[in-house]
């Protein structure tokens, strides 16, 4: 099997998932099968856009990493896609759309593209982050093999018949051999961490109050109440014609002191039934529960996206009401 290359097209604002990704190729590029490029291998001195487009032109595989930020990037979005697609109709190379965070992705000339992760479901959407780079590593392996054994791109929504690929001279860009594997483990400060866990209790809190509501609209019945403490403490209920059925605490600080706490019923603020601590991983942090409900499939090794640890807590709120219905 010839090695694959694959060109990542991403705007710098998502360079931290980009980072991730290639992490998660790792096995790909140890065993041959691909090698990686984006614009970060650009030697000093390389003129940026001949470099770029160089090696836009010899990729076998085209990733669009796609976001708000790739789509209103007029050189992502204007310059690499529309060449991407080219190359994609006339059957030279593949492009996959990577849904990295949610946008209006299937409105873009992309849009008839079979996307990765599965469904085009965002990255950040994912309750385990790496479950969804491992969903993209496996279509990106798929379509290296298919690349491999037919010389041809793949198949995709698009009719548009493939050609012969055409063979691709060496660049300028690509001249000097070296490696690709040029990561370095990133390091976080305390703030890092304070803010990173800020971050993840307010998108909870509105996670679990926009949730209240909804469940309120859809069963009849049902009444939500969601009420905010103070900065760091919010509480949940739902009531079924006036009888309480579930009531929660959640509040900023778990059981190692930098987390997020959740608790049943009307505990006090020393109470814990579950806590979310940071993890610091090599390109990013990630949340990771301490595992005290054991019910639940979330365990320690999940990596947890602020998405999956407020349906993580939600899970463990409605559960009870979801027993008694």
């Amino acid at each position: 099997m010839s090695m694959v290359t694959v060109f990542f097209s991403y705007s710098h604002k998502d360079e931290n998932l980009r980072d991730q990704l290639e992490t998660h190729l790792a096995m790909l590029k140890r065993q041959g099968v691909i090698a990686t490029w984006h614009d970060r291998r650009l030697i000093a001195g390389a003129e940026i856009d001949s470099g770029i487009s160089q090696e836009l032109e010899r990729a076998n595989i085209i990733l669009l990493l796609v976001s708000p930020d790739f789509l209103a990037s007029e050189y992502c979005y204007g310059t690499e896609m529309t060449r991407a697609l080219r190359r994609h109709a006339a059957g030279e190379a593949r492009a996959i759309p990577v849904i990295l965070r949610p946008c209006e992705w299937t409105q873009a000339p992309f849009g008839n593209l079979l996307a990765a992760p599965k469904d085009g479901k965002p990255v950040t959407k994912w309750a385990d982050l790496d479950e969804a780079f491992l969903d993209i590593t496996r279509a990106i392996r798929s379509a290296a093999a298919a690349h491999a054994s037919t010389g041809a791109p793949g198949t995709s929504r698009s009719t548009t018949p493939a050609v012969a690929p055409t063979a691709a001279a060496p660049t300028a860009a690509a001249s000097e051999p070296r490696s690709s594997n040029l990561r370095i483990r990133k390091t976080f400060t305390e703030r890092d961490r304070d803010q990173f866990i800020e971050g993840a209790f307010e998108f909870m809190a509105r996670f679990f109050e926009n949730s209240l509501k909804e469940l309120e609209n859809r069963n009849a019945g049902i009444e939500g109440a969601f009420k905010r403490l103070d900065a760091t403490r919010f509480t949940a209920a739902v009531y079924r014609d006036g009888s309480a059925l579930s009531r929660c605490q959640i509040r900023l600080g778990g059981a190692s002191g930098n987390g997020i706490s959740f608790s049943y019923g009307n505990l006090g603020d020393n109470a814990t039934n579950e806590s979310l601590s940071v993890e610091v991983g090599e390109q990013a942090l990630y949340l990771r529960a301490l595992g005290m409900a054991s019910f639940h499939s979330i365990t320690r090794e999940t990596h947890l996206s602020f998405e999956g640890a407020a349906e993580y807590f939600w899970s463990l709120f409605i559960e009870p009401l979801q027993q008694k219905s």
